[in-house]
């Protein structure tokens, strides 16, 4: 057991380091089976609703497994997690290489996604622990900036392998594996793992009213309600995003991919930036204030006819949101006590899996019934709710 006086790491660990490299691998997979939707309805014969099963499926498999991964994290560690979660995430892949109908494809691909499942609530209570109160958003922004990285890594690979050197989409999954052992590699090369988190200038009587905390405080609960809403509201626009502007933008699969990729590689600088803002403005002002300039930028987008301004204020509603992902997370950090972090960030992730499940099967039916556009106004107004639930009803110590 780590005693109070550990000091807080630098931000340029090399524990920091790996769980940022690890989050993009983590994340590499998954977007893309949704980058590649108008290759499959073709290939396989699909409806928009049979797409959004597909886009449901892997999520739903997701949510089954984090109440028990995240038990389990608090046990046996970082390490051990994020090492059995790359070597399913490479399982998946190999499985998506040799797939011959939509239901292998499905499978393939939730194993990709249990792969972040095991990971999230290992990687994000290894980086809390790791630093002080006060350098954790910054640390959770470089973290953050992984994340967004590897989800840019799924259409940005299917715009260059695909839709610009002509490989068939089933050797994209193959190429991906091999940083993936890569990242094992370097987690297993970690030498201490923290236990607890740095508690700084504080009395044994504060430390112990943090840890007897219950995990299902009244703060956690509502700061889950607002991201389940924030979820909803994103999801729905990004299980069809490269589809509608295909269909109703009239881009090629290249460069809709690259639209699409676009707009999460903004988290690059967005989350790192947001980190250090968070740090200084404090984490709930400064979430309040980027969802608020993301809301704003999304609504822009939609009004313009013209495809370039609509990928602009497009991209620029990603950014926003990626600037309060650093803030976001730290919040969790702080409403949950440190020897159920794991599981903290469990029921954090549970939830969006949860949502996600509801997401792409709800936009599939608003899309076939009233067009992709409705799904626009749709998350817009869900976005309000969220943004309200975070302004009244989530407190943070």
């Amino acid at each position: 057991m780590e005693s109070k006086e550990r000091i807080g790491a630098s931000i340029l660990s090399y524990g920091l380091v790996v769980m940022t490299i690890t989050h993009t691998l983590a994340h590499a997979f998954e977007g893309i089976h949704l980058a590649i939707f108008s290759i499959l309805r073709d290939e396989f014969n699909l409806s928009l609703q049979q797409l959004s099963i597909i886009a449901a499926i892997p999520l739903l498999c997701q949510s089954i497994f984090y109440i028990p991964t995240g038990l389990l994290s608090d046990r046996i560690g970082a390490k051990k997690m994020i090492s059995v979660s790359f070597v399913i995430a490479i399982l998946g892949a190999l499985l998506a290489s040799q797939t011959v109908n939509p239901l292998m494809l499905s499978i393939a691909v939730s194993l990709v996604y249990i792969n972040t499942t095991l990971y999230h609530p290992a990687s994000y209570s290894f980086t809390t622990k790791l630093f002080k109160k006060g350098d954790r958003p910054k640390a959770l922004g470089l973290h953050g900036a992984g994340g967004t990285l590897g989800h840019s890594l799924g259409p940005l690979t299917v715009s260059i392998f695909i839709g610009i050197l002509a490989f068939e989409w089933r050797h994209v999954y193959l190429i991906m594996i091999v940083p993936m052992l890569l990242g094992i590699i370097m987690v297993l090369f970690i030498k201490n793992e923290p236990v607890q988190d740095i508690y700084e200038a504080t009395t044994a009587v504060d430390k112990k009213a943090t840890e007897d905390r219950s995990i299902l405080n009244y703060g956690l609960v509502m700061f889950l309600v607002f991201s389940a809403f924030l979820t909803m509201s994103t999801s729905m626009i990004s299980t069809f995003i490269v589809l509608y502007l295909q269909d109703a933008r009239s881009l090629s699969i290249a460069l809709a991919s690259l639209v699409s990729s676009g707009r999460t590689m903004t988290g690059l600088f967005a989350a790192p930036l947001g980190g250090y803002v968070a740090s200084r403005v404090g984490e709930k002002r400064w979430l309040l204030s980027s969802l608020t300039l993301s809301f704003l930028s999304l609504a822009i987008s939609i009004v313009f006819p013209n495809v370039i301004w609509f990928i602009v204020f497009y991209i620029a509603s990603g950014f926003f949101t990626t600037l309060g992902m650093a803030a976001r997370n730290s919040v969790m950090a702080r409403l949950s006590p440190s020897r159920q972090r794991g599981l903290g960030f469990a029921l954090f992730f549970l939830h969006a899996s949860v949502v996600g499940i509801i997401s792409p099967v709800l936009a599939g039916f608003i899309a076939t019934f009233f067009g992709f556009d409705a799904i626009f106004y749709i998350s817009l107004l869900i976005q309000i709710v969220a943004l309200g639930v975070l302004k009244f009803y989530v407190k943070v110590d």
